[in-house]
């Protein structure tokens, strides 16, 4: 609709405004107060748009949000995260900063560009009076950067009642991509337990640990296909605690990103099925698949296309990704329900020293997420 557009565009620089309140309160996952601050800030932001929001209260991670807005027999489901992987105190050396065009600052892109387009769509359907025919259900999660352990059920709770799902995670790149595509995501831990002996009065009375995580890590790595779509990589890997011990416990930190259902099944089992190489050597993996993969499916497909014929009208032309990053996408997708992903700030360099948003994008973004509430 040119009309959100229009609106969109006259109050780019409030989104602006609200885009740098919210990256200026750095909400780090591990950081609870800080995340806990800003989703007070989104829950007064919404209440003042008439939303309906419940706090869900957690010990493990910082509060969850769940709202509601609009009326309607079905719900259209929004699912937005609060925690960014950037450390409380990084914006002092990586600031709120627009430049030629571009917007940085830590957690901008991924996804405080997100949450800014969705509280500015409400605010463009409310002062243009128009009321979608579906209620929107919304969902603001703290802890998504580190697996969504406790949001978990509750996203998969309100996927199972929706019509369908947009995730306000970044575009696919510049140009502005839907990612109907994500890779799984299996994490595993590795522990191996040896045998401590002097290194240097009686080096073959021990079982190095380490020495075996070595051999681990190595056949770990084995299992990545590149033409597949398949890697697999220990990110952490410690052992030890002194230099001149044959080191008695070691450990490895697994990530496994597959394309497929069938090559999660199969990778995982190689996983799980590891042996030691070394004689007396103990090696137990624990873990398993944290999110499914997501695939384009028929539901997906019919409602990119008609994301599409609405976003035409407004001179934006909705590409489509299969990305390699893990999102809470994948387990609204896991219900069953179409979802479209990367409905949040267009730009580059997610959980990197040079992430930003393009600046004209994000009054366009607000235009579409406000159309397509209105035209699916």
């Amino acid at each position: 609709m040119k009309e959100l557009l229009d609106y969109a565009l006259a109050h780019a620089d409030d989104t602006m405004e609200t885009l740098r309140t919210m990256v200026e309160m750095e909400s780090f996952t591990a950081d609870t107060p800080s995340v806990d601050k800003l989703s007070s800030y989104i829950k007064e932001r919404l209440e003042t748009l008439g939303a309906l929001v419940e706090v869900i209260s957690q010990t493990e991670a910082g509060n969850h949000l769940l709202a509601e807005w609009g009326e309607g027999d079905e719900q259209i489901l929004i699912l937005c995260h609060m925690d960014t992987v950037w450390a409380t105190g990084t914006l002092q050396n990586m600031p709120f900063r627009v430049q030629d065009g571009l917007v940085s600052g830590p957690g901008i892109l991924d996804m405080k560009a997100g949450i800014a387009i969705l509280l500015h769509a409400l605010d463009a359907l409310n002062n243009l009076g128009l009321s979608p025919h579906r209620r929107v259900k919304m969902v603001f999660n703290s802890d998504e950067e580190v697996g969504s352990t406790t949001s978990r059920a509750l996203i998969e709770e309100e996927a199972r009642k929706s019509a369908h799902v947009f995730v306000l995670e970044p575009a696919a790149g510049s140009g502005g991509a839907l990612k109907i595509g994500r890779k799984g995501v299996g994490m595993f831990q590795l522990k191996v337990t040896g045998r401590a002996a002097h290194a240097g009065n009686e080096p073959e009375k021990g079982i190095s640990a380490v020495e075996e995580l070595a051999h681990q890590i190595i056949r770990l790595h084995s299992f990545t296909d590149l033409e597949i779509g398949t890697t697999v990589n220990v990110g952490v890997m410690s052992g030890g605690s002194v230099r001149n011990q044959i080191a008695p416990f070691a450990e490895g930190l697994v990530d496994l990103r597959v394309a497929t259902m069938s090559e999660a099944d199969r990778v995982t089992e190689e996983i799980l099925a590891l042996k030691p190489s070394l004689p007396g050597a103990v090696v137990e993996i624990t873990g398993g698949m944290n999110r499914l993969p997501m695939e384009k499916t028929p539901a997906t497909a019919r409602l990119l296309e008609s994301a599409r014929s609405i976003s035409e009208p407004l001179g934006i032309e909705l590409g489509e990704a299969h990305v390699g990053g893990g999102s809470d996408a994948q387990f609204a997708s896991a219900m069953g329900v179409a979802v479209l992903d990367g409905l949040g700030g267009v730009g580059e360099g997610p959980h990197a020293a040079h992430e930003h948003i393009i600046a004209a994008e994000l009054p366009r973004r607000v235009a579409l997420l406000a159309s397509l509430l209105m035209g699916t």
